[in-house]
């Protein structure tokens, strides 16, 4: 993980792998989430992999050596806490997709808040090519993202979706050129690295709430979190700045 621009950059590493995930990597990036939490420093988070992939899933071949982990440790204490770490961060996390995302890597990508995506990238549902569900978050995003029916096409098929048809169909924000794509992918964590961060929170926390509420329920929460957005440092600066007619300058207080 290095900082740049208040803007941590973590980068699934293990390119020989196709970045899939063992319990090396998994534990790595809880404690560089932990790490992004607890950082004043740190006002978005930039997710992407080395070389050729974004992340193949998991590491097959941990699970099949002798000895190996079973599904229930990975899931328990590996790729869940990773989902659970992504939704409840205090800032914003943006997965920019620079190859393929397979398993538990495309559900990993598709649970942070701004999804990004290479041309060149896709996106697969791999687990019933070997007799599994999909984990990881992706029965739970997936059929929000893009619907019941397509969504239970793509995970009973195993298809592979191209960058493009998957911003088409909601599951990702955007596509950027394979050319562009590092410095377009990056100047949306900048971007949002200068913004309010206590109000992006805010605006996660209200929408992780809205998938388990009632719409009057939701109107409530709205109400208790813009009342805790208006108290904070950056709302009176907005406001200031927008009478100055001048840009304002947000300290993510």
């Amino acid at each position: 993980m290095q900082v740049e621009n208040s803007v941590a950059i973590i980068t699934l590493n293990r390119p020989d792998k196709l970045n899939s995930f063992n319990r090396e990597v998994a534990m790595l990036l809880q404690q560089y989430l932990d790490e992004c939490k607890k950082s004043k420093k740190i006002r978005c988070v930039y997710l992407t992999g080395a070389g050729k992939a974004f992340s193949a899933g998991q590491d097959l071949e941990e699970i099949s050596a002798p000895g190996g982990q079973n599904v229930h440790t990975i899931l328990s204490d590996q790729l869940n806490p990773i989902v659970i770490r992504i939704r409840k961060l205090n800032k914003p996390v943006v997965a920019a997709i620079n190859g393929v995302a397979a398993g538990a890597g495309a559900n990993i990508g598709l649970c942070c808040d701004i999804v990004v995506a290479a041309q060149s990238a896709s996106f697969i549902q791999a687990f019933s090519k070997i007799g599994l569900i999909p984990d990881s978050g992706g029965t739970f995003f997936l059929p929000r993202l893009v619907g019941l029916q397509k969504s239970m096409a793509l995970c009973m098929l195993g298809e592979k979706v191209s960058a493009e048809e998957a911003e088409r169909m909601g599951m990702i924000y955007k596509v950027f050129t394979d050319n562009h794509f590092k410095e377009e992918s990056i100047k949306i964590a900048e971007t949002l690295s200068q913004m309010p961060t206590r109000a992006l929170e805010l605006t996660k926390k209200a929408m992780n709430q809205a998938y388990i509420t009632s719409f009057e329920e939701q109107l409530q929460q709205e109400e208790i979190l813009q009342q805790e957005a208006a108290g904070t440092y950056d709302y009176k600066e907005g406001i200031r700045a927008f009478l100055e007619k001048r840009k304002p300058n947000f300290k993510g207080e």
